[in-house]
């Protein structure tokens, strides 16, 4: 509990996982070919800390909480990036924190189409590829069987990210937040973040 209060007075907590990081990436990542940029849903400790905020997705039960906005290596699921928001921040608009320098290929859903997380792909030395809702041409069937091959090649990349989440709130119990607060929640994200690097590094050496 001291040392979690000293990363919330201190600010640490982001400079101990990327420190972390790029000593675990050095180890594990030889050649940088792409990156997966996604965010989950992280119920609040209390719906009465104030720092939350309510999320409503399609189909499911709205949620009291922060989002993760996570850029990962499209190759080895290393977490490279973090970026700790309310939950009812756009997708979109948080992205850019949770981009890596020279991103590669960037991977992502529909929730990050437009020009204000393109531009910052761009500006960083990506290239995006985006799921598709739709596609224009003249010949329906064909037009039809290319968006498929699109959104087919890219959720293969894609759903690597969603192990990830389902890693962080099986293994390690962040289903929920422990404390209240933004900070403290960022505290919880970055070393369970840590933790699964970990991991995942020990996984991928000894293959």
């Amino acid at each position: 509990m001291r040392f979690r209060r000293l990363l919330v007075s201190r600010s640490l907590d982001k400079s101990l996982f990327e420190t972390i990081t790029a000593q675990l990436k050095a180890r594990a990542i030889r050649i940088k070919t792409g990156t997966i940029v996604d965010a989950t849903v992280i119920a609040s400790h209390t719906e009465h800390d104030s720092e939350a905020r309510w999320v409503k997705h399609k189909g499911k039960k709205a949620v009291h909480g922060f989002k993760a906005h996570v850029g990962a290596d499209a190759a080895t699921a290393l977490v490279e990036k973090i970026s700790i928001t309310p939950a009812n921040i756009n997708d979109g608009r948080a992205g850019p924190d949770a981009l890596p320098d020279n991103p590669g290929e960037v991977f992502a859903d529909s929730a990050y189409r437009g020009a204000y997380f393109r531009e910052a792909v761009r500006a960083r030395g990506g290239s995006i590829r985006v799921a598709a809702t739709g596609m224009w041409g003249r010949d329906k069937k064909e037009t039809l069987a290319r968006l498929k091959a699109w959104n087919h090649g890219g959720h293969r990349v894609r759903r690597r990210i969603e192990k990830i989440f389902g890693t962080w709130k099986r293994s390690y119990g962040l289903h929920r937040m422990r404390w209240r607060g933004l900070a403290k929640a960022a505290v919880q994200i970055h070393l369970t973040a840590i933790a699964y690097n970990f991991r995942r590094t020990l996984t991928i050496v000894a293959g």
